[in-house]
């Protein structure tokens, strides 16, 4: 990774063909207001897990989130980045379009499959009860339970959808395994009666811890597309970069919260129809709500150059400038500044060979890099694009770390990419 002062950066698989795609007290609170942010914001607790929610849509095959869920449970496994004393959950309603009833909630820990550890569920309690009604658009958050979790650890989070829910917000590509059953089976040791999986996540949006060490803003969030969401890495096993990189922190002794903002499909300066927002939209409610953050790390745009073309799931969006992609980055590193958030720019990987690979997209991606490492506009630069390209050929993903569509790294190259960041910077 490089700054303004310090120009060095080091270097040291399932398949998916899809676009680059790729307190204390629970509170139901519209989105995106300085209430939610208030509530993000009381010191006492640090992000552990994140995904970004997005809108019910199946382009690449069957989900839960267009039908949703009616007499359900539904389990979900997640790892965090650091641990704590007490633990909290986000749900997300944001693209509901009406009132979400969860009927109640567990949080545990992980044992095989949809099985959690016994003696380890603990009940959830929002504002002191066992349910919670979610606006449409809404955010709400548990309260605290007493529950210790150690870096790296995964725990099971389950929900008791009784009534019918309609369309679910969820998170496409998860990459890990949830488990659906029929009926109330929030409180089951054994993950018998969860027939059925999905490798997406619903409603869940978060996992927050508080205690275990001091109250500190060293967080790290990263944004972008599929190549953060983690595209191209194996199923359940956490090879994302963000997951390599909190891997690093642990093993340096010094666990920091790495929050994975990417969303698969995702542009800057876009809405996409099945890929949310675009970016310089969706970094307020996805960034700048989550509390204790110091350092946001920016790998977002190839979607933007490529979207245009036939190849983009959900038909092209608008052609989109290198000036016009360079405003909508400019946008995000205001943004954070606003917030006191230092930016780390990272440069756009390798495309040749993939679906997105033609003359105009390769001159607009080396212009876009090129302002990446030359302009400062970013406090620091991790060059993404040397550390995963071939050395003879570098317009292409070196094959020892190309997932196979030559567009994502697989589990390989996204170590090389977490390997690329200093960590001293960060």
């Amino acid at each position: 990774m490089t700054t303004k002062t310090t120009k060095t950066f080091t270097t040291s698989v399932r398949l998916t063909t899809v676009a680059a795609l790729s307190a204390a007290v629970l509170t139901a609170v519209p989105l995106g207001g300085a209430v939610a942010a208030e509530h993000r914001h009381d010191g006492a607790w640090r992000g552990a897990w994140a995904t970004s929610p997005h809108a019910p849509t199946a382009p690449f095959g069957p989900n839960w989130s267009q039908q949703g869920f009616s007499n359900h449970t539904v389990r979900q496994v997640v790892r965090v980045t650091t641990g704590g004393t007490k633990a909290r959950i986000e749900l997300s309603n944001r693209y509901g379009t009406t009132p979400l009833r969860i009927t109640g909630a567990t949080v545990a820990r992980t044992d095989r499959g949809a099985s959690v550890k016994a003696g380890s569920v603990r009940q959830l309690s929002f504002g002191k009860g066992r349910s919670v009604t979610i606006p449409a658009g809404g955010t709400a958050y548990s309260d605290g339970v007493p529950f210790t979790v150690k870096a790296l650890e995964s725990v099971t989070v389950t929900l008791y959808l009784a009534a019918p829910t309609g369309p679910a917000t969820f998170h496409h590509f998860a990459s890990a395994t949830s488990y659906r059953a029929d009926g109330d089976h929030r409180s089951d040791r054994d993950g018998t009666a969860f027939k059925e999986s999905s490798e997406s996540w619903y409603y869940l949006s978060g996992v927050e811890v508080s205690g275990g060490a001091p109250a500190r803003r060293d967080g790290i969030v990263t944004f972008g597309d599929s190549i953060t969401d983690g595209v191209g890495s194996g199923l359940g096993v956490n090879n994302r970069y963000p997951d390599e990189l909190a891997e690093r922190f642990a093993a340096a002794g010094k666990p920091r919260s790495v929050l994975n903002h990417g969303i698969g499909g995702n542009q800057v300066t876009n809405d996409t129809t099945w890929a949310g927002e675009k970016g310089i939209e969706r970094f307020k409610k996805d960034v700048l709500t989550e509390p204790g953050v110091r350092t946001v790390i920016v790998l977002e745009g190839i979607n933007d150059i490529g979207g245009s073309g036939p190849t983009f799931p959900g038909g092209p969006t608008p052609e989109v400038s290198v000036e016009q992609l360079i405003e909508g980055h400019r946008s995000l590193i205001r943004q954070a500044h606003a917030r006191g958030i230092k930016v780390v720019g990272a440069t756009l990987t390798p495309i040749k060979g993939s679906f997105y690979d033609t003359p105009v997209n390769e001159a607009k991606r080396d212009a876009v890099n090129e302002w990446i490492r030359t302009s400062d506009a970013y406090d620091s630069v991790v060059d993404f694009d040397r550390a995963v390209a071939d050395p003879s050929d570098p317009d292409r993903i070196l094959p020892a770390f190309d997932s196979g569509d030559h567009l994502h790294p697989g589990d390989a190259g996204y170590r090389a990419m977490a390997e690329a960041l200093d960590l001293d910077a960060l």
